[in-house]
């Protein structure tokens, strides 16, 4: 009974890279530029040339004012990679976006546990659409916003103001769950509960620490 009451009052949001799908841009680029990243280090300095922490160029492809053929065309001008293997990079991400099994796991607990649950994931339009079609988890979410779809993009309050109107969320009420500490930050800033998902074994004890597992 007392769980109930919980899953009657608490909606839960995720984020989806990193969180509920498996990203490891490093294991990406040595995988798809083994040349230009033959170690670690190499694949750090394109990680933060290609990606751009998510802002810049990349963060335009997130929020959907950029396409896939004009992305590689920036990367290539600024980084020094050719227009092919930054579009390989591009073309590489969906793929390697793969379902985190003890994450997915988690979604199904709360799901039967009877929690609302919802995606918030800055993802290019592309990338959002691949996913959609690829991966049967999305029946556990009641509803999910991605970045392209809406032109606003974490950590933007106006994207947070956005799913709390289309969520029905109440701020006290509402647990948030990704993977980077400015979007934590974002969504604390309005009164939702968050939690900095480092690994799923980090979002396992967050839940079980709150008593929703």
């Amino acid at each position: 009974p007392a769980l109930s009451r919980i899953a009657r009052a608490l909606k839960i949001i995720w984020d989806l890279g990193g969180v509920l799908l498996h990203w490891q841009p490093l294991q990406l680029l040595r995988e798809v530029l083994p040349a230009r990243a033959p170690d670690e280090a190499a694949a750090a300095h394109w990680r933060d040339a290609i990606f751009q922490s998510f802002g810049g160029d990349w963060g335009e492809f997130d929020r959907g004012s950029v396409e896939p053929d004009e992305l590689a065309r920036r990367i290539a001008r600024r980084s020094g990679l050719g227009v092919a293997e930054a579009a390989a990079v591009i073309a590489a991400v969906p793929p390697h976006l793969q379902p985190l099994p003890q994450a997915v796991a988690l979604l199904d607990a709360l799901a039967a546990r009877g929690f609302e649950q919802h995606y918030l994931s800055n993802m290019p339009r592309p990338y959002a659409e691949h996913i959609e079609r690829e991966h049967d988890f999305f029946d556990r979410f009641a509803s999910g916003l991605f970045s392209a779809r809406v032109g606003l993009r974490k950590p933007q309050p106006e994207l947070f103001a956005l799913a709390e109107q289309r969520f029905g969320l109440e701020a006290p009420r509402t647990l948030f769950i990704d993977d980077h500490a400015g979007n934590v930050e974002a969504a604390r800033s309005r009164g939702w509960q968050a939690l900095l998902a480092q690994d799923s074994g980090a979002i396992e004890r967050g839940l079980r620490e709150r008593g929703l597992l």
